[in-house]
């Protein structure tokens, strides 16, 4: 048995397949892990998310682009001129994938690994407790019908950047949504950045890498989201993304494995 972990797929349907295998992946005694942002920009997103559903072995936990997939379907955002999701919201099954969707978590942890998914990152405040009740509350709010109209039209948007206690439940919603699905740098006081999307090293001065700031290294952080960062190892977090659908590869490792070993094919599905 495997368990290998896997960076934004972005709705590149055919550079996954060729992954897998090249993995080798046998679904009947092997497990995935998709650090989110399964849909969009990609041609096939709806394939995509049948084939995810679809295994045996699966955690996925969600992006920014399937939280704006599930916001678009809820007639709560409009799409944008570079969405390419309507394969889903046109599927027979469209309600069936959207319902698998939006019951996904924010955060996966695997205690025998010590080994946290997200899929942008974690507060470098947070503790791994605090980080596990945060994404269990934006699940509640998801999966309810009667808050999901409102969590999804008010996620968007870049603040509050930092964290109070007199915030009402959908402004630290959007907070805590922008920290697991968006974060990149942080202020040493804890406010978050969401205009500098370079590498490290191209952020203005007083900014850091979010896991440079991180107070306990127990755990492992994986995550995708940060293409300029490109795949790699970073203070104890394992970085996924390699720009697959901007025409750069698809990244996978064996998570039994340390250092990892990136598994990686070009990508085919740019558009």
């Amino acid at each position: 048995m495997a368990v290998y972990a896997i960076g934004d797929v972005q709705g590149c349907y055919n550079s996954l397949c060729r992954l897998l295998d090249k993995l080798k992946f046998d679904d009947g005694i092997d497990e995935l892990w998709f650090a989110g942002d399964l849909v969009n920009r990609g041609p096939d997103s709806a394939r995509v998310m049948r084939l995810v559903k679809g295994l045996d072995r699966g955690h996925v936990v969600l992006g920014n682009h399937d939280l704006h997939l599930l916001a678009v379907a809820a007639g709560c955002r409009k799409t944008k001129h570079s969405d390419t999701f309507n394969d889903v919201l046109e599927a027979a099954d469209r309600e069936e994938l959207l319902a698998w969707l939006r019951c996904q978590p924010l955060l996966h942890y695997d205690r025998d690994r010590r080994t946290v998914l997200v899929h942008a990152g974690l507060h470098p405040s947070w503790n791994l407790e605090q980080a596990l009740s945060h994404a269990d509350d934006i699940t509640a709010l998801l999966v309810d019908n009667a808050t999901r109209p409102t969590l999804l039209g008010r996620m968007y948007g870049n603040a509050p950047t930092s964290w109070s206690e007199g915030m009402d439940k959908y402004d630290k919603a959007r907070w805590t949504i922008n920290a697991f699905t968006r974060i990149r740098f942080c202020a040493t006081s804890g406010s978050m950045d969401f205009t500098e999307v370079g590498a490290p090293g191209t952020q203005p001065e007083g900014l850091y890498p979010w896991f440079q700031l991180r107070h306990s290294s127990d755990y492992r952080v994986v995550f995708g989201h940060w293409s300029l960062l490109g795949a790699g190892t970073f203070d104890g977090a394992v970085s996924l993304d390699a720009g697959c659908v901007h025409g750069g590869r698809l990244s996978a490792i064996d998570l039994d494995k340390r250092p990892p070993d990136f598994i990686q094919v070009p990508c085919t599905d740019r558009q």
